[in-house]
């Protein structure tokens, strides 16, 4: 489970740089028992590995070298921890001679201290940690990883297209049939233009179910105009604007500003009643959605625009009907999901053993129609009743990611976490599946 250890490291170098300035190194220092200069260079150095630290987690995906370097900084940060640790120990007995003046007190602290593994060590490991560090830090510019890494992530998903393969959706055509309700011209709305937002977790099939709308043939005798833009992470409001511009078949050149292109769109909407879906929205900025959304006033009233996103907060900023809340699967659209991919095409029921496993497996699953594909495709052309077993009774997360989609599908929402959250997440999973959580005892124990 390399996600796992990866929340843990962030996590770690924010603490050890909390640690470094506590009273405990303070007074170590003051009493001339651990040298200042290394110390104080120990900082500036988790500083540094820090600042690329974002590129190496996005990079190590599909880089072995770069999954090497974060393994060897794992190992050279939880050694700093365990110094760190060390280092504690020795100023609480140092405390502890201080303040116990007594004369048995003196005899057990002399007696302690004497022999202390920690007093004489402490120097050489505290080099051997920065020696470390020092050349893991010297070896980003040879794996090309980058400070205060902002860019395009490496495990991204690919942005969705309109294109759907009807025959690989189950279990959706209620929900289309509601939306489609929605668009109807028959359904007059009170609003100029309807934001209809679709909300639910990675991974449920929200923009599959956007892309069976977007292709209905109902919806090009509704609308004068149609678009499709996956947003994605990245929320920038002149590439929407020339997307749009381009699935409308409008002509630009490349030299026009956002004021230029929005104008452009102004236009090209103006009296006519269309169809924008914006899929996979991240934004939570009420004034960027603001800017981008300032031309579609401009077209006829009942024109619709489709917002797929996984954040209630998102869906709030842009509505002005009823947010639609997409549901799990039932297991039985679940299993026929799975299931096609799974048996290359035949009948489940010509490998009776498999198909017992098989839906067992489709419980798992938990209704998530992408979990169900990625594992159907996983156990494709595999009739090994022990690879499915394997399946079955392994951690839904100790699946490969490059033998299936789902990490690259769902890594933004831990990506989005802040790091003493990534922490959080890393200490939930060393418990069993099912483990019931005392939410006081969690609690202490992450303050602690």
């Amino acid at each position: 489970m390399a996600i796992v250890g990866e929340a843990f490291l962030s996590a770690s170098i924010e603490v050890l740089l909390d640690r470094i300035v506590s009273g405990d190194v303070l007074r170590l220092i003051q009493g001339k028992k651990l040298e200042a200069v290394l110390l104080n260079k120990l900082k500036p150095t988790l500083m540094s590995v820090k600042a690329v630290l974002d590129d190496g987690e996005n990079k190590q995906i599909t880089n072995p070298n770069v999954k090497s370097w974060t393994d060897e900084l794992k190992n050279a940060v939880y050694d700093a921890e365990d110094l760190l640790d060390e280092i504690s120990t020795e100023a609480l007995s140092n405390k502890i001679e201080s303040e116990y003046q007594t004369t048995p007190m003196k005899q057990v602290s002399s007696f302690f201290s004497s022999f202390n593994p920690f007093k004489d060590g402490m120097q050489s490991k505290l080099e051997e940690v920065l020696r470390r560090l020092d050349y893991l830090l010297n070896q980003t510019q040879i794996l090309g990883l980058k400070e205060n890494y902002k860019g395009e992530k490496a495990f991204q998903r690919t942005p969705a297209t309109s294109l759907v393969d009807e025959s690989d959706v189950y279990g959706r055509d209620d929900e289309k049939k509601e939306i489609m309700k929605l668009l109807d011209p028959q359904n007059l709305s009170e609003n100029q233009i309807a934001v209809i937002p679709i909300v639910g977790m990675g991974g449920l099939g929200k923009t599959t179910l956007a892309q069976l709308i977007y292709n209905d043939p109902r919806v090009d005798k509704w609308f004068d105009r149609k678009a499709w833009v996956c947003v994605s992470e990245e929320f920038d409001a002149f590439k929407v604007t020339k997307t749009i511009l381009e699935e409308m078949k409008c002509s630009f050149d490349g030299n026009q500003n956002l004021n230029q292109l929005q104008l452009k769109l102004k236009e090209q909407l103006s009296g006519k009643k269309y169809l924008i879906i914006l899929d996979d929205v991240w934004n939570k900025n009420y004034f960027h959605w603001k800017e981008l959304a300032s031309p579609f006033t401009s077209g006829a009233k009942n024109s619709k625009i489709i917002v797929t996103t996984r954040d209630e907060n998102v869906a709030a900023i842009m509505r002005n009907v009823p947010t639609y809340h997409l549901d799990v699967l039932s297991d039985d659209d679940c299993w026929k999901l799975f299931a096609k991919h799974a048996f290359d095409g035949s009948s489940p029921t010509r490998h009776p053993d498999l198909m017992a496993i098989g839906e067992a497996i489709v419980k798992r699953c938990g209704g998530l129609p992408l979990a169900a594909k990625a594992l159907g495709g996983l156990l494709r052309c595999q009739p090994d009743i022990g690879e499915w077993n394997k399946i079955l009774h392994s951690n839904f997360w100790d699946i490969p990611n490059d033998a299936t989609n789902i990490l690259p599908a769902l890594t933004l929402s831990y990506h989005y976490l802040f790091s003493h959250l990534k922490r959080c997440f890393a200490y939930c999973s060393i418990f069993p599946k099912d483990y019931e959580f005392e939410k006081g005892r969690t609690y202490s124990i992450m303050d602690g």
